[in-house]
């Protein structure tokens, strides 16, 4: 089953724990991250921790939303930490799979469970509100630029 989104907007910011900026264009490279992003250049609160799925992160609108409507957490998606804001493509269901995001194809790895230092940088709730939807970890596996509103799509 194939699914058609986009990208609402893009985020990065230039090292762990500060605010992330949202820009209109951002590179993505292959193996190593979105450039000007703190996990491209290895500075990340998590750089140091061996694990996967650290060169994008994506979230949902939806959870988003979903995130203000049941549990009364209003919050900016830049504050979700999160590299992609997408509209309208199933994240969970890309664990293991590959999808193009614009030009550029990436590999979903595994979900992007919040965590207590996303909570403490934002707050209480949080974790809470978004567990299982707390977006989806991916690789770069062909690189290119991401637009603002570029097609996410799968199959």
């Amino acid at each position: 089953m194939s699914h058609k989104g986009k990208v609402v907007s893009i985020y990065i910011t230039p090292r762990g724990g500060e605010p992330m900026v949202e820009v209109g264009t951002v590179r993505a490279v292959a193996g190593k991250g979105l450039e000007g992003d703190r996990y491209a250049d290895g500075v990340g609160t998590f750089s140091a921790q061996a694990g996967t799925g650290r060169e994008v992160t994506l979230i949902e609108a939806e959870a988003i939303e979903s995130l203000a409507r049941e549990y009364d957490v209003e919050m900016d998606p830049a504050e979700t930490r999160r590299n992609l804001v997408t509209l309208g493509l199933p994240l969970n269901h890309l664990v293991g799979r590959e999808f193009r995001v614009g030009d550029v194809t990436l590999q979903g790895t595994r979900l992007c469970e919040p965590c207590n230092h996303l909570e403490a940088l934002t707050r209480s709730g949080v974790r809470r509100g978004l567990i299982h939807r707390g977006g989806l970890r991916a690789e770069i596996v062909d690189g290119g630029v991401i637009r603002a509103g570029d097609a996410a799509t799968t199959g």
